[in-house]
């Protein structure tokens, strides 16, 4: 079960729309931890008596059905260690509006976000102050790449970046204010551009990539608050193209789910941080059963099923086993390619950035 705080946060988000009742939540989560917190634990989260401790996990959408199964295995895990049982509260939203939560007072103790710059934002507020990518893989528990859904027998002859700008076709990606998968997604579009890997779009020139990011971005029909959403919006039947996670479509295929996926020639590497949050598990006591399950995550048990949940492996060996399951681009680039995040947030997301500056000409309608 989750607190108070956190259910509240989670369900009042995925419940609302517009700003307002986004102002509405954090005000009412301010309140409730200024009057519910006792002895430096969030209401609910009580781990005086050793026999049990509460973890509170905070997470982007993509990877939930994975969590669902790795949890139970570290709480066994745990148990065998310490004799101690350990209770999840779980709180899944986009990864910028999850990031957003915790700088604004959602107390999490674990954060599993799409894209470093989401950590970052959480840095640059004091909350984590350890150096977090001493972990596992840099810090990354799991990577993917952008790639195309389309509907049974791709009706529409979706093949590549390109054909995205056809007129009349409808695309789905969510919100880069919300979503760290939509910032992916962009990144990915502009990236394919401009290293040449689109039809008619000559490589190395901004202006020419801008301008096809735009032509893409003017068959957009709607953009969600986040990458599952917006797959939830596609399988209703909502538009004729989705650009997504790959293990997103991996995830919606194994649950039986009819649409196709389309593996572009170029995409971007997609890498997902998870770090402990210090101010929060210092406050909560959880800081050596938060750190022990940030370290089970890189263990070869819960990267399988990672992997089984389409999300390519950090592990050399699982990646090995399961590369069949992942075929090869002609290229991938990575954040790097743009300076790293924290010269490609502004560049792009910025108030003067490519995509806002694109964004503003277009009248594309957004559950923010």
């Amino acid at each position: 079960m989750m607190t108070t705080n956190a259910f509240l946060l989670n369900q009042i988000r995925r419940g609302g729309h517009g700003r307002v009742l986004h102002l509405l939540s954090l005000l009412l989560l301010a309140l409730l931890t200024a009057c519910n917190s006792t002895g430096g634990a969030t209401e609910g989260v009580d781990n005086s008596d050793g026999e049990t401790i509460t973890l509170i996990l905070g997470a982007y959408t993509t990877p939930r059905e994975a969590y669902a199964e790795i949890i139970p295995l570290f709480q066994e895990y745990w148990k065998k260690q310490t004799g101690q049982d350990v209770i999840f509260e779980e709180s899944y939203l986009g990864s910028g509006a999850q990031s957003r939560a915790v700088v604004e007072g959602f107390e999490t103790d674990v954060i599993a976000l799409s894209l470093e710059a989401d950590v970052n934002r959480i840095v640059d507020a004091g909350l984590i102050t350890h150096d977090w990518k001493s972990v596992g893989d840099s810090g990354m528990v799991s990577d993917s790449v952008v790639v195309f859904g389309v509907r049974p027998g791709n009706p529409l002859g979706i093949e590549d970046w390109a054909d995205l700008a056809q007129p009349g076709i409808e695309v789905l990606t969510p919100n880069p204010k919300t979503s760290g998968g939509a910032m992916w997604n962009i990144l990915a579009l502009y990236g394919a551009a401009k290293r040449g890997f689109i039809e008619g779009v000559p490589a190395d020139d901004d202006e020419a990539a801008t301008a096809f990011m735009r032509s893409v971005l003017n068959n957009v029909t709607v953009m969600d608050k986040g990458a599952r959403e917006s797959i939830t919006n596609y399988e209703q039947g909502v538009g004729g193209v989705i650009i997504t996670y790959e293990n997103e479509m991996l995830v919606g295929q194994k649950a039986g789910q009819d649409y196709e996926m389309v593996i572009p020639r170029s995409s971007i590497l997609i890498e997902n941080p998870v770090a402990v949050v210090d101010t929060y598990v210092d406050k909560h006591g959880t800081r050596e059963v938060a750190e022990a399950f940030v370290n089970f995550l890189f263990t070869k048990e819960a990267q399988e099923i990672f992997a089984e949940y389409g999300l390519r492996s950090v592990d050399e060996e699982v990646a090995a086993a399961t590369a069949v399951q992942y075929p090869p681009l002609e290229d991938v680039f990575t954040i790097d390619y743009f300076g790293g995040w924290a010269k490609a947030t502004p560049t792009f997301f910025g108030d003067d950035g490519i995509f806002t500056n694109v964004f503003a000409t277009l009248n594309v309608p957004s559950t923010e």
